[in-house]
């Protein structure tokens, strides 16, 4: 698998005659708000035939194509983005902005402001889909890897303005006289899309069965929550990594060094574990360190963390007490360390050095 998927039929897990143990886990994640720091806001204005939205939105001119509709939002023209609370992801603010224009037709020649509630925003906002993620592994008796399966399961991970006749998935739309039916859902097909995002490990393994579950209906509005479902899958991925270590008795770090053959991602993990004082051998009762490696998309940037943790004893509660990061980002684009937004970019003389 090269990170897009195709419609090949699902071949059985099966691990080869020669594994002597087979590993298996199942991960999840919930539901997930944005639950941005500011709650969305728009604000809109028709006059002269023409409407005027200021928006926000991540995605102006997918908003402006879509509205919900010819007959609702005419002549939708959002402006450069005013000041907000920005988002990871798809929140509210697409909706707050059909919100805006439809008052704005209903009271012509005149501004109108919505800011939705923080109430508002946690309650009607898209939700960041669940997932579900079950590994498996064949070893053999040395150990070695040779059969990696990964499945996930989830919804569709945008739901993003689109223009589908009839449809919109606008939240107002659904809620006028003559309601607009949300749009049909669709399994992403891109490079490293949606519910499949970094299901394909950079590991080496010999065999990979990776395989994506579309979920077609969910009970909660749902849309893009940043990264897609990178970070699921690579939480899964990286604690199974785990679990196939401690089965086949080998070290988190020499195990991972084990499976990789890029330079880049061999120099994060190594770095990570150098720096942060990695050790093979157990640590004092209640005290441990972990460790995980990935690269968004396996095409961006690497990145290695060790973690040292405790947990109390008597409560189980995990208390992070040190990280130690290695990313190789590459050449950066903003060497001076300048801060770039959407009116200028500003450069800290001592930033980045």
């Amino acid at each position: 698998m090269d990170g897009t998927p195709t419609n090949d039929p699902i071949p059985p897990f099966e691990p080869p005659a020669s594994a002597t143990q087979t590993v298996a886990a199942v991960y999840s994640r919930p539901y997930v708000r944005h639950a941005s720091l500011g709650p969305s806001s728009a604000a809109a204005q028709f006059e002269d035939g023409k409407l005027t939205v200021w928006t926000h939105s991540q995605g102006v001119y997918p908003l402006r194509r879509h509205g919900a509709g010819p007959r609702h939002a005419p002549g939708r023209h959002p402006r450069h983005p005013p000041a907000g609370p920005r988002r990871y992801g798809h929140n509210g603010a697409d909706d707050v902005a059909l919100d805006a224009a439809l008052l704005a037709k209903a009271v012509p020649g005149r501004p109108v402001l919505v800011k939705w509630s923080r109430h508002d925003e946690n309650l009607w906002e898209p939700f960041g889909p669940a997932m579900v993620m079950k590994l498996q592994a064949g070893l053999d008796s040395a150990g070695e890897v040779l059969l990696w399966s990964h499945e996930t399961w989830s919804y569709s991970h945008s739901a993003r303005p689109r223009v589908e006749p009839g449809r919109s998935s606008l939240l107002a739309a659904h809620h006028l006289s003559r309601p607009f039916a949300p749009p049909t859902q669709q399994p992403g097909r891109g490079f490293h899309g949606g519910i499949h995002r970094n299901a394909d490990p950079l590991y080496a393994f010999p065999r990979r069965r990776i395989v994506k579950h579309f979920v077609p209906d969910s009970p909660l509005r749902h849309s893009a929550l940043r990264s897609l479902g990178a970070f699921s899958n690579i939480f899964a991925s990286e604690s199974f990594v785990d679990e196939v270590a401690a089965a086949a008795q080998i070290d988190p770090v020499a195990f991972r060094l084990r499976y990789l053959t890029d330079p880049r991602a061999r120099d994060v993990v190594a770095t990570a574990a150098e720096r942060a004082g990695w050790r093979a051998e157990p640590r004092p009762a209640g005290r441990g360190q972990g460790i995980a490696f990935s690269r968004y998309k396996n095409t961006m940037i690497y990145s290695a963390v060790v973690v040292e943790a405790t947990v109390d004893p008597e409560s189980g509660v995990v208390h992070a007490e040190r990280a130690v990061a290695a990313p190789t980002p590459g050449r950066s684009s903003t060497p001076t360390g300048c801060a770039i937004n959407w009116r200028a970019a500003s450069c800290s003389r001592s930033a980045g050095r």
